[in-house]
């Protein structure tokens, strides 16, 4: 019997990097998402084949790190870190589509995950809820793709709801829905494509957890949520993880903030809080470009209430709250400093909170 699922990629609305280092993160699902058609079998491989890759690959269930590389090491790592939690895999036949932008900051890679890890548990009948389905996911990435990311990207795709973001609190891996809905207020949300991608496996995505791992230790706290008083990081001696110890302290109270503020459908407190992340990210965590700085810099002055980088940083997207009225006006004003610039156009559409990860019907 096919089954079909898919999983959403997301938007981080606030709260970036603050995952592995045990704080806070808003984010929501996105509309685009990925699909898997699976055609379980007896054999002891899966077949799996790609929308965005020339042939199939076929990856054996008893696959282990780095035996698959590229994209397709995304599923092997599903099928690994499932076998390692002794859940059974069939076999079978795998196709895949996406609707999610890959290297852009939208979490295509945890679609991919999350969709593959819910047709495979389709397929056997496991009932695994979706904090334990993350972790593995999340596993699938670290250990064998090699990506040292945190849980934001699997618990936003298995979480999401339409119209709601999510508080994550990662000390205690709890999500709380929480109303999304800028445009009830007259307030649009602009999803900015830079063009610029992104590798997460990359050096400095490690880099960054590593200083911070550095300045917990120095503090002697086993995770900067740990940390109360930003007077603290004076102990701090390198300047550099001392700065991006500060992201991650001022990250993680604006999350709460902007929690607050949507309460009221403050919108204008929000976009505030958006463009303090982005200077953040520039400033202390130095994740963005110049490319993404003149986006949400250009969206700002033209009217946006407020615009940030989104994603885990040197390329991908900018989000933006606009009021609708100025929706083109920042569309034009960002298009034209882009081209001015030489930089690449970037794809500019409006977006909103979608659905988590479940079965697909057949189209």
């Amino acid at each position: 019997m096919r089954i079909r699922y898919s999983a959403p990629g997301r938007i981080n609305l606030i709260g970036e990097h603050t995952d592995y280092n045990l704080g806070f993160a808003l984010p929501i699902a996105l509309p685009q998402r990925t699909f898997v058609s699976f055609d379980p079998d007896s054999s002891r491989a899966l077949e799996v084949s790609s929308s965005l890759s020339d042939g199939p690959v076929r990856i054996g269930l008893d696959t282990v790190p780095g035996e698959v590389t590229g994209w397709a090491a995304y599923v092997a790592g599903v099928v690994w870190a499932l076998r390692t939690a002794r859940i059974a895999v069939p076999g079978g036949t795998m196709a895949i589509t996406s609707e999610v932008e890959t290297g852009s900051g939208l979490s295509s890679s945890a679609a991919l995950e999350c969709a593959v890890l819910g047709a495979l548990l389709a397929a056997d009948g496991d009932d695994l809820d979706r904090v334990d389905q993350a972790r593995i996911a999340q596993q699938a990435e670290n250990e064998y793709v090699g990506a040292p990311t945190g849980l934001l990207d699997q618990l936003a795709s298995l979480f999401g709801e339409p119209g709601q973001a999510m508080l994550i609190d990662f000390l205690d891996i709890t999500v709380r829905p929480v109303r999304f809905d800028p445009g009830s207020s007259g307030v649009a949300l602009l999803l900015i494509d830079s063009g610029a991608r992104h590798a997460h496996a990359g050096g400095e995505y490690a880099a960054r957890r590593a200083s911070c791992e550095r300045a917990a230790a120095e503090l002697g706290v086993a995770s900067l949520r740990e940390v109360s008083a930003f007077a603290a990081l004076t102990a701090v001696r390198d300047p550099v993880d001392a700065r991006r110890a500060r992201h991650v302290l001022t990250e993680n109270q604006r999350v709460l903030d902007c929690v607050a503020a949507l309460a009221s459908s403050d919108f204008a407190a929000v976009g505030e809080l958006w463009t303090a992340s982005h200077a953040s990210m520039r400033d202390d965590f130095e994740i963005t470009t110049p490319h993404l700085d003149l986006i949400a810099d250009t969206a700002v002055k033209a009217g946006a209430l407020g615009a940030r980088m989104t994603g885990g940083g040197f390329g991908g997207c900018v989000i933006a709250l606009v009021p609708q009225e100025r929706v083109n006006a920042v569309g034009e004003a960002v298009l034209g400093a882009v081209r001015e610039a030489g930089y690449p156009e970037p794809g500019i559409t409006r977006t909103h909170a979608g659905g988590g990860a479940g079965p697909a019907t057949a189209t």
